[in-house]
């Protein structure tokens, strides 16, 4: 499957991490991250790439991993993610993400228990059902604050969304760095050039890094192969919708993943990513298809 597109898709796994993860690309992240929480943050002079498999406790820690994990010169944490499609319990998954980072700052011995400041931003390729009403808002900072006051209460846990789908300006109409940032992830492989508006240095970077015609063929071939993941992932999805849909209701939502199941089973989806795309486990996978086998 040879893609015809000039860049890369910036929703693929290989295609964020070739932008984001990679250590000859760390100022493309480091300049994101800076005009993400430069109001808040100051300015970050540098960034350490850290293991994106956690070591924890027991077997569900372990199978904690994290897109990008890295850490500033000041020993704050920043977690990266991307998310492709809903998840049951998303918002769950990342606040339980979130504790790895503040769990590995535990001292030995006499510790006061002072914390580094933890930031988990998500790249959402979707929207959350709540936020349907709000097509302007696209950014979500969620800290602890006080209901009655709207006051920070603790100001060293951040989580960031930001719902793509969501963001719909034009190239004329971008004002900040930070917009720019956000065209170039939700647009970049429709692109068939970059934009005179993006005659920056970070974005001529990112537009040589992200083009196709460079890679190697073992480059090509593992893009391939994720930009085959990504799109099998939207069609499974897609149909499941379209084949209706109950909102509101727990019964609906149990139908709609049911419906998931059985259209990524009959389309040769992999199992694992079917449970990505529910929340199921992969027995709960097995046993609604054996269900549709038994029909």
């Amino acid at each position: 499957m040879a893609s015809k597109e000039r860049y890369i898709n910036l929703f693929t796994d290989y295609g964020f991490k070739k932008i984001f993860g990679e250590e000859p690309n760390k100022n493309l992240l480091l300049d994101f991250l800076n005009e993400l929480l430069k109001e808040e943050q100051g300015e970050i002079r540098d960034l350490t790439y850290l293991k994106t498999e956690q070591l924890g406790d027991t077997d569900i820690d372990r199978k904690a991993i994290f897109d990008l994990y890295c850490e500033n010169e000041r020993g704050e944490k920043f977690i990266v993610e991307l998310q492709k499609s809903k998840q049951n319990f998303f918002k769950d998954r990342a606040l339980y993400y979130s504790t790895f980072p503040i769990r590995e700052q535990a001292e030995r011995g006499d510790w006061n228990f002072k914390l580094k400041a933890v930031y988990t931003v998500a790249i959402l390729d979707f929207v959350f059902d709540e936020d349907k009403n709000q097509p302007e808002k696209y950014r979500y900072d969620v800290k602890l604050s006080d209901i009655e006051t709207n006051r920070v209460f603790y100001d060293k846990l951040t989580f960031i969304y930001l719902e793509m789908p969501k963001f719909s300006k034009k190239l004329d109409e971008l004002k900040t760095r930070f917009d720019k940032w956000l065209y170039v992830i939700r647009n970049l492989n429709r692109l068939e050039r970059i934009p005179d508006m993006l005659r920056e240095q970070v974005f001529e970077q990112l537009f040589d890094t992200a083009e196709i015609a460079r890679f190697t063929p073992d480059q090509v071939r593992s893009y391939e192969k994720s930009l085959k993941y990504y799109r099998d992932m939207k069609n499974s999805l897609d149909t499941a919708f379209d084949e209706g849909r109950v909102e509101g209701k727990e019964e609906g939502k149990n139908e709609r993943d049911r419906e998931i199941v059985r259209n990524g089973i009959q389309q040769g989806i992999d199992i694992k990513m079917i449970a990505q795309l529910t929340g199921l486990s992969e027995e709960e996978i097995k046993e609604i298809g054996q269900e549709r086998s038994d029909d």
